[in-house]
């Protein structure tokens, strides 16, 4: 059986690849939820590894929740209310957890439809490149049920509240152009150079040296949920470890010896 979180490393970057197109690579299914924790804990034990690369197998990003298993009751769906609200937090809001303390930019290639929990996975990362082919849709309320996943967090701060309302209370699905115009992806590029573009977003990342990355990353992550003066303050504490940092000082006497 193949592993459900396919792991490929090229250089500096790591291609996380959901790898179950037989359920739309849905990511509730806790072997999936498992491997991905342990991909996060694994990048962040590599200074090797300085970017990654999300995206799905086959014609999809991700639908998300599984609903052939919401159909039929199985699994989680067939639990009672108060086991049920448990196998959320022990489910799938662990994905948003580990993803918060991935210490590495992340990247989603969104190759497909990115539907319900597919949708919020792609707004969790730092970085989203859109093939043409992509869709979006928040689309939990279509079917009875809300994002629980964690999706009325980030996709407010990926697009501004007014346009999440209308995704939310709508479920609509937004093309790729859309999603481009709304500031949801940074780019929309043909569906064969989404990997290529992907990675050569990655490369001119990995340049860079890693502990900078690492603290760069946790900064902005600081930026969305502190004041100012907390994000100066890390700041503060940061910076003169990133002075001494061999890299920093081989940058800049390289940076001395062009002048």
């Amino acid at each position: 059986m193949s592993a459900p979180l396919q792991v490929a490393v090229h250089a500096a970057t790591q291609v996380w690849t959901i790898n179950l197109p037989e359920v739309g690579n849905a990511i509730t299914d806790t072997g999936f939820i498992a491997a991905f924790e342990t991909a996060v804990d694994d990048a962040n034990a590599q200074t090797g590894v300085r970017a990654v690369i999300l995206t799905g197998e086959g014609k999809i990003f991700s639908a998300g929740g599984n609903v052939k298993e919401m159909a039929d009751r199985q699994g989680m769906f067939g639990l009672d209310a108060l086991d049920q609200r448990r196998a959320y937090v022990d489910g799938i809001q662990r994905i948003p957890r580990a993803l918060a303390r991935l210490e590495v930019p992340l990247i989603a290639a969104v190759n497909g439809p990115a539907i319900g929990a597919g949708c919020d996975l792609a707004m969790m990362c730092d970085i989203r490149i859109a093939s043409e082919r992509a869709s979006f849709a928040e689309s939990f309320v279509q079917i009875g049920l809300i994002p629980g996943d964690g999706g009325s967090w980030f996709l407010p701060r990926a697009i501004g509240y007014e346009r999440a309302a209308e995704m939310t209370f709508t479920g609509d699905r937004i093309g790729a152009a859309t999603a481009l115009d709304w500031g949801m992806v940074s780019r929309v590029v043909p569906h064969d150079e989404l990997l290529p573009e992907a990675r050569a977003l990655a490369e001119r990342i990995t340049k860079n040296p890693a502990h900078a990355l690492r603290m760069a990353k946790r900064l902005l992550q600081e930026s969305r949920v502190g004041s100012l003066d907390s994000t100066l303050a890390m700041a503060a504490a940061m910076q003169p470890l990133a002075h001494r940092d061999p890299e920093h000082e081989q940058r800049v006497d390289r940076w001395r010896s062009h002048q």
